[in-house]
């Protein structure tokens, strides 16, 4: 057995649905030796191994993969990156998927996104960031609304808030300055609102080789018909029909242009670079960067990739990307994600879930979960999104019925979901302009 098709042993970080998505694709090739996931959830202990670790800790996680012989480490969520637990792996010489803390500042902080995107030349929305209240507000009040404001660091997806209204925009400032979010609202960043249908592409990079994934669409809004708050996430489908081939080629195109800043200044960025756009009128503007894969579009994503997930991840980490070329399939994917009722405010835990294997049985159907738990044999709710239930098909219209007669199949106490996913994209690109 030569080297480039050793089985290796892989150490995982996360707890949700996008970790399960990729715990699955890593288990199923022949190059993954043992499979650690930390901390994991009810459904990844299924795909290896759950370990208590503190996945936020650079020093622990570096010194569990050398201990344990781990050939690779993958960082699913954005925190660990932000805190610099991939520079400790390199550093402990493993190769790692994910970028060191400075190239996670992409999505650690919106202003050095901004002032990133600006040097690289990329089209993004009109904004001005601010240290204290009062200069913020003077800027609201000048511009007037609709505008989004931002807090500048990680907020657990809630420190984003779309103001069309004034007053909710100096209600949001106020917000942010008076510690909501915690450290993450000492900067805010107030943009202009773009307009246009959402479109999410995801890259695969070595820091200096761009392999574009294929593009995606999460449905934000908790209720149907995208009203009510923003929400991690309550549905997904890949590819999106209304994106032109014009489109699709302007987004690749920032894509390369981005990582070709950071090489230019240094900043060494292995894993996944994510790009959130806004297809406006004027052509795709980027909304906002991420450093790592989305949740929940991994799990319409690495249903559809035809290659092997350790070899693609290993070649990112190992800089030598350019020797991989991406292959999809042809199937629709749709996502429908099942939420505990009062997602994304408060709600209860603990709650039985039954029928995820008469889910399963259906064929073109898998089970992600994301906020579930194992105990004594039965999967109990352990989060606001509980289950990802994602259905492959031939058209767009097999995979959504395929995804909601799944979903119908699973029960827990309190279960929400929305049942308009993708019902938008089937309408064509006029439905974005009603």
């Amino acid at each position: 057995m030569n080297a480039e098709s050793q089985a290796i042993d892989i150490l995982l970080l996360g707890s949700g649905g996008r970790e399960h998505a990729i715990a699955k694709k890593l288990a199923a090739s022949p190059r993954c030796g043992k499979l650690y996931i930390a901390p994991g959830n009810g459904g990844t202990s299924q795909e290896g191994e759950n370990i208590s670790l503190d996945e936020n800790d650079p020093t622990a996680v570096a010194a569990f993969a050398k201990d344990h012989g781990c050939g690779m480490v993958v960082i699913g969520p954005e925190a660990p990156l932000v805190v610099g637990v991939a520079d400790a792996v390199r550093e402990a010489g493993i190769p790692c998927f994910g970028p060191g803390a400075e190239g996670a500042q992409m999505e650690g902080s919106k202003l050095f996104s901004k002032q990133l995107m600006e040097r690289a030349g990329v089209p993004t929305a009109a904004y001005g960031s601010f240290t204290d209240e009062q200069s913020a507000l003077d800027y609201v009040n000048a511009q007037g609304a609709p505008l989004v404001v931002k807090a500048d660091g990680l907020a657990a997806g809630k420190g984003v808030i779309v103001a069309t209204e004034l007053e909710q925009a100096l209600d949001a400032v106020h917000e942010c300055f008076s510690g909501a979010f915690g450290d993450a609202g000492n900067t805010v960043v107030v943009e202009e609102m773009l307009t246009g249908p959402e479109c999410s592409l995801l890259a695969f990079t070595d820091g200096i080789t761009v392999r574009p994934m294929a593009t995606s669409q999460d449905h934000k809004r908790a209720l149907e018909g995208d009203l009510g708050p923003n929400t991690g996430g309550m549905g997904v489908y890949s590819p999106v029909p209304i994106v032109t081939p014009e489109e699709h080629e302007t987004m690749v195109a920032i894509m390369h242009q981005t990582v070709e800043q950071l090489h230019r200044e240094g900043i060494d960025y292995r894993g996944c670079l994510y790009g959130g756009f806004m297809l406006t009128p004027a052509g795709p503007k980027v909304l906002e960067f991420n450093a790592r894969f989305g949740d929940p579009e991994t799990q319409v994503i690495l249903p559809r990739l035809q290659n092997d997930l350790v070899d693609v991840m290993l070649a990112c980490a190992e800089q030598r990307l350019d020797e991989v070329e991406l292959s999809w399939c042809d199937d629709w994917a749709v996502s429908v994600v099942l939420t505990s009722a009062g997602y994304p405010g408060s709600y209860e835990k603990g709650k039985v879930i039954t029928g995820i294997e008469d889910a399963e049985a259906l064929d073109g159907v898998t089970v992600y979960h994301a906020g579930t738990r194992e105990q004594d044999g039965q999967i109990l709710t352990n989060g606001g999104r509980v289950i990802d239930v994602t259905a492959l098909g031939a058209t767009f219209e097999d995979a959504r019925n395929l995804a909601y007669a799944a979903c119908e199949k699973i029960d827990f106490e309190g279960k929400t979901l929305r049942h308009d996913i993708g019902l938008r994209a089937l309408k064509g690109r006029s439905a974005w302009d009603a």
